[in-house]
């Protein structure tokens, strides 16, 4: 199944919840007005289950589960262990902002979770006190992923770069995870939602955390793009090691884009930077049957023509209400 661009549909994101336990300024910064959903309106993970077994009807072979903090959901980890039985999924992944990783890393692993992509935006306890939260300590998000790798979980790490706020910490952080076997990915500072106060003043390129990386004496070379893949890769020099950075903002990847995300509350995202979306809940908790909802996915996802990154430039981005990071996940 491929959509009017003849992009297929391969991953499906899945925000199993819209609340979080931290507060980052790129994704609902702290003092935002924020609406979480009532436990009622979410999903349960049966509903979650049966969209999941549809859509690999049409093609998918990745499942992302995401949030908001995923591992604040109950259930989460039996509901891990369904999708490994699912026959035709090839990947099962997580993104969390990693502190409760080392309560949860082993009965993840046992659930048939294969990987997790933790949010560590820096290595300073001031900054991430700024940054992610004044709860917290950095030092739990670092326990996290140490019981992660213990559990040989993969691991890649995510950090979200903004100008004037962590930038400075791009070499430190290649430096701290060269060595361990775990992929840093360095993101560029994206407008999702509204409450972020994105700015493109904020937004380090592509061009110029490769600059640092080179500057700091350690030399790298490209690696070739895999289908699909939002990161474009580069591998330390003498090394099997590599290092990620995904620039939705300088370089754009629309044209390779497979996913489709499910909301907390069952509506179908054809994009990150969507301001609406299908409501299957209604179709998933009425008398539609399979047929019929796989014939709305099919058509959705036919006529889909987003590409919002490649036409940021020509569109007030300020003026589109777009769907909060926390509710559709990243």
């Amino acid at each position: 199944m491929k959509d009017m661009f003849q992009r297929p549909l391969s991953d499906l994101r899945i925000s199993v919840i819209d609340r979080c336990n931290f507060r980052c300024m790129y994704c609902m910064p702290e003092g935002s007005c924020l609406d979480f959903l009532p436990t009622d309106k979410l999903l349960s993970f049966d509903e979650f289950l049966r969209l999941v077994k549809l859509f690999v009807l049409l093609g998918v072979k990745k499942i992302r589960l995401t949030g908001g903090e995923p591992l604040l959901r109950t259930g989460l980890i039996p509901f891990i262990h369904q999708l490994r039985e699912v026959e035709g999924i090839e990947d099962i992944a997580l993104t969390t902002n990693g502190v409760l990783l080392s309560k949860y890393a082993e009965d993840l692993k046992e659930a048939g979770l294969m990987r997790v992509n933790v949010s560590l935006d820096t290595l300073s306890e001031e900054v991430f006190k700024k940054l992610n939260s004044k709860y917290f300590e950095l030092s739990d998000v670092l326990k996290g992923i140490e019981a992660a790798a213990k559990v040989d979980l993969k691991i890649k790490v995510n950090m979200v770069v903004m100008k004037g706020v962590n930038d400075k910490e791009i070499v430190s952080m290649a430096r701290y995870f060269k060595g361990t076997g775990h992929t840093v990915r360095f993101i560029e500072f994206m407008d999702v939602g509204n409450k972020n106060n994105w700015n493109l003043n904020k937004v380090v390129p592509k061009v110029d955390i490769l600059r640092r990386i080179q500057e700091a004496d350690m030399p790298f070379e490209s690696v070739e793009d895999y289908s699909g893949d939002v990161a474009k890769r580069f591998r330390y020099v003498g090394s099997t090691e590599e290092f990620g950075i995904i620039s939705s903002i300088s370089d754009t990847f629309c044209g390779s884009c497979t996913r489709a995300r499910i909301s907390s509350d069952g509506k179908l995202y054809t994009c990150l930077f969507a301001n609406n979306g299908l409501n299957l809940a209604p179709f998933i908790r009425g008398k539609a049957s399979d047929e019929d909802i796989l014939a709305k996915i099919q058509d959705i996802w036919n006529h889909r023509n987003d590409r919002y990154s490649e036409e940021r430039a020509l569109i007030n981005s300020s003026e589109i209400q777009k769907i909060e990071m926390n509710y559709i996940g990243g």
